[in-house]
């Protein structure tokens, strides 16, 4: 509500007096009794912004005492922002620190210390947003100001700040679809379902924990709305690297968060992508990605010696499968430790030959990297490390925990020199193995042990004749005796409410400034990516590559995620989806599963896998991982499998310009490469849950089989005209959220076009950067039965291991494409921007696929800008009879192709052809 003058105050202070009078006697439990306002000004500090001040009501002892006084500060920061942040007003509190996550600062505590009873105005509007508040008990709102809708109320609910828990809720309307608040394996589905737990607090818990808090601290929410036809989207973040608590009951939500402040950041949308683009405005667009990051990578934890690497390199040639990137996990190391090798399964020598052999080729290799570092005297990275004192520290001492190579330190990543440190320690690794990109893992951080531990006296840790390297060899003692080991409040950590410590770094722990790791423990992956980035980015100048476990708001800036400890199971295929889109919204577009999982199965493997690439070939990051004790999986084992294989990622890397594209897009509008149906058909609600189906962009849909033993699936495609790019004489016609069966035999994939699309596709290849020099070919998919429409698309092209995915004539090209049809001409045009790259570059289109015209035909005669083409010897022009309706029968219409053309991709251009129809 928009207060309309200071009576309406006056009224509602005297309703909530009441309210408040009545209830005492029976609230004598609560944690809080909340806060009233005691000032509000408009203040002309940081451009305009509202300065209040709020007064605990009563203080209770229940998970600590309450702060007396906090500090308001709201602000619209642009026309589709509001940011609403509610702190000690006395004291500075932990916020995620600004080195970090760069964002305008409010002002300091300093500058606006003042009480008065004073309130200059009853509301506070903006663009498109409201904030309107009630004074006492303080309770706030945002609206939306073209409609009037409430996207976020406190009104009615308790209001706690507490050192150590902070308690605030919102009111949800019953047409309200939630999305997000992760890192989180949802068996439900994209959509939040109400009564499901989502904690947030990175944790190393394998993916194959459900509605777990995962690898991940993403306290962001979006919100889809549509009531009577007329939809809304919004997002919410809380920015708060602290352990919290969600409940979401359907008609409300509550955050229990154990420590920092509140700064919440609203987006006014109104579209999906509307708010993911400003989301990633604000914390960071999507980091431009190499285009051979786009093909497929292949890894094992368990390829023991380099012979058995060349052997996979070697496997995947012979059956003619697409690999562009070959990984090694911990194995390459010497006994564990990071940036070393192996000096017999390793040799550098010999591991330098091979990767002369294959960069050759244009293939790329990436390795593990782990932050715990050895305790070792003779190992070179810990000396250098412990001479420039970074590691994190307990007691003053650096603090000890265990990971792969035994007793570890873990670098402080907050600390300027442990960033130095780390920047050189890559530099070094990488003067020894010319890596093409860095795998960070284990780094939420992971530890086998919990609480202080010493190396023990009594027995060798690590035992090397040991078969379970992660079961915790130190003496060690549960660490109980500070609030930070033993907050107050218990967050729902792991699952079943574990010790904020249990199996990590200690939270009583400290890092550079005396900031205690039970602030910035959410925050490790984030800032170890960082580091990793400017190491990366200083080398050669090339676009790094990263791809990290933990993350953080921001962290979609500087790296990918793949999301974890997967099982080969049909469940674990299926759940893989919903994490993908997540971390779409999360502004971390370059993410994907471990295809045909991590962990071993007691499931065959084949069919699982024959259906796992299938759908892997589509995720934005194709990757095939296994642990050791998984039985061998890479595509080549089985024939059925190297042949969907074959076919999946042979349709992928025929459609890598379409998904580089999508990063460019993905680098300038934070919009996800894979992303929910509703994204572009946010009024078909019946997508709003759909979550065994998604979109690459806006127009390509990919409808994968999660179930043993079927040759078909059931699919829903929006109203419209859907072409299957395997063979596009078929057509999916829609007319509502009908389900319809699709064939899939086991070697196939059901992916469609959207009418509408001009969708660029190259030949494709075995590797990408063979096939990026390919010929183009446009595909055009016109609504079925057409005489007259539209369709458009666009390429980027550039050369791709510069740092920065930017338009710079000579280094990059981009090209937009306009087709219409009208009665029996068809005409396509090209709007080239800085052209010269691609003219250097040799890039031709050379064919066009027309879809969706009617009857059959004959092409009549070429136009190229105007003139009549006269060499067209080598054009060709070809239709395919009917297309057939898969959800209707067969209907009249074609698939047309003008083959044969030399059309530089550089240059701009209008082709126009006249057919002679027929019916």
């Amino acid at each position: 509500m928009v207060f309309s003058s200071l009576s309406l105050w006056f009224l509602g202070l005297l309703v909530s007096s009441l309210c408040l009078s009545s209830g005492n006697a029976a609230s004598e439990e609560k944690i809080g009794y909340g806060y009233r306002l005691v000032s509000l000004e408009e203040s002309a500090l940081n451009g305009g912004s509202l300065i209040g001040y709020l007064k605990v009501k009563r203080s209770t002892s229940k998970y600590g005492p309450d702060i007396p006084n906090l500090r308001l500060f709201v602000k619209h920061e642009n026309q589709e922002r509001l940011r609403v942040q509610i702190t000690d007003a006395d004291n500075p509190r932990w916020e995620v620190p600004y080195n970090l996550l760069p964002r305008a600062p409010p002002p300091p505590l300093s500058e606006t210390r003042k009480i008065s009873s004073h309130f200059s105005l009853p509301s506070y509007p903006g663009s498109n947003l409201i904030f309107t508040f009630q004074p006492d008990p303080f309770s706030f709102a945002v609206t939306r100001k073209s409609t009037g809708e409430t996207i976020f109320n406190t009104s009615g609910f308790d209001f706690v700040f507490k050192d150590q828990y902070i308690q605030i809720s919102t009111q949800l309307p019953k047409t309200a679809s939630l999305y997000g608040l992760g890192e989180n394996t949802q068996p439900g589905g994209i959509r939040l379902k109400p009564n499901d737990p989502y904690t947030i607090y990175t944790t190393d818990i394998s993916a194959i924990n459900l509605n777990t808090d995962l690898y991940g601290s993403h306290p962001v929410y979006m919100d889809l709305r549509n009531s009577d036809g007329r939809v809304s989207t919004h997002g919410v973040l809380l920015l708060n690297s602290n352990g919290m608590d969600v409940f979401y009951k359907g008609n409300s939500l509550t955050y229990k968060i154990i420590g920092g402040l509140l700064d919440f950041y609203f987006f006014s949308g109104p579209g999906p992508l509307d708010v993911v683009d400003q989301y990633t405005a604000l914390i960071g667009r999507p980091a431009p990605m190499p285009y051979w990051a786009l093909g497929f990578h292949q890894c094992r934890w368990g390829y023991k010696n380099l012979s058995v690497v060349e052997g996979v390199v070697e496997g995947y040639k012979k059956a003619n499968i697409p690999l562009d990137v070959i990984w090694n996990d911990d194995d390459h190391m010497d006994e564990a430790k990071d940036f070393t090798l192996d000096p017999i399964n390793y040799p550098r020598p010999k591991l330098l030959e091979f990767l002369d052999q294959i960069h050759s080729q244009g293939m790329k290799y990436i390795v593990l990297i782990d932050p715990g570092i050895a305790v070792n005297s003779s190992y070179g990275v810990y000396q250098r490390g412990m001479e420039k004192d970074v590691f994190i520290k307990l007691d003053g001492q650096p603090y000890l925990a265990q990971v792969w190579p035994g007793p570890v330190y873990f670098p402080d990543f907050l600390n300027p020199n442990g960033v130095t440190w780390w920047v050189n320690e890559i530099s070094l690794f990488h003067q020894l193995v010319p890596v093409d990109g860095l795998w960070i893992d284990m780094n939420e951080a992971s530890n086998f042990c919990t609480g202080k531990c010493v190396i023990p006296t009594t027995h060798q840790c690590p035992d090397p004749k040991s078969t379970t390297p992660w079961v915790c060899c130190l003496d060690c003692k549960n660490l109980t005796n500070t609030r930070w080991d033993d907050p107050p409040y218990k967050i729902n950590a792991s699952g079943k409410s574990a010790p904020l410590g249990y199996n990590t770094i200690a939270t009583s722990t400290t890092h550079y400034d005396g900031v205690l790791e039970y602030n910035a423990h959410s925050l490790y992956g984030f800032s170890q990516a960082i580091a990793t980035h400017k190491a990366l980015l200083g080398l050669d100048g090339k676009r790094p590559f990263i791809l990290s476990r933990s993350s953080f708001v921001g962290s979609g800036s500087y790296a990918a995620h793949w999301t974890g400890d997967n099982k080969g199971t049909w469940e674990d295929l299926k759940y893989s989806i919903s994490t993908v889109l997540n971390f779409g919204l999360f502004g971390m577009p370059m993410v994907g599963s471990d295809i045909c999982g991590f962990y071993p199965a007691a499931v065959p493997l084949e069919e699982l896998c024959n259906r796992w690439i299938e759908l892997g070939a589509f995720y934005p990051f194709s990757r095939d991982h296994a642990n050791f004790a998984s039985p061998r999986q890479e595509l080549y084992q089985w024939n059925s499998v190297a042949k969907s294989a074959r076919n999946a990622l042979g349709l992928r890397y025929k459609l890598l310009p379409y998904l580089y594209t999508l990063t460019h897009e993905a680098h300038l509008t934070g919009a996800p490469v894979a992303r929910p149906v509703f994204y572009s058909f946010p009024e078909f609600t019946p997508s709003y849950g759909l979550s065994t189906q998604f979109l690459l962009g806006p127009g390509v849909m990919v409808s994968p089989v999660l179930e043993q033993g079927a040759t078909s699936v059931k699919a829903m495609f929006p109203p419209g005209t859907w072409y299957n790019l395997f063979d596009m004489t078929k057509a999916v016609i829609s007319k509502d959220a009908s389900l319809i069966t699709l064939d899939a035999p086991l070697n196939e994939v059901n992916v469609h076009v959207y009418q509408g699309t001009v969708l660029p596709m190259q030949r494709g290849g075995l590797i990408s950067k063979e096939a990026r020099q390919t010929p183009f070919t446009l595909v055009i998919a016109f609504p079925y039965g057409t005489d007259g429409a539209e369709a458009k698309g666009e390429v980027y092209v550039d050369e791709d291991e510069r740092p920065e995915m930017t338009l710079v004539e000579g280094e990059a090209t981009y090209v937009e494409f306009a087709a219409n049809v009208k009665g029996k001409t068809v005409t396509v045009t090209s709007n080239v921007q800085m052209g010269k790259y691609s003219s250097s570059k040799g890039y031709m289109i050379e064919k066009m696929s027309v879809l969706g015209l009617q009857g059959k035909g004959k092409e009549l005669a070429i136009e190229v800008d105007g003139v009549a083409m006269v060499n067209t010897s080598s054009v060709y022009f070809d239709h395919s009879g009917e297309v057939q309706d898969v959800g209707g029968g067969n209907k009249k219409g074609m698939l047309a192709e003008v083959g044969g053309l030399e059309l530089p991709l550089g240059k701009s251009f209008s082709m126009s052809w006249k057919m002679e129809i027929t019916e």
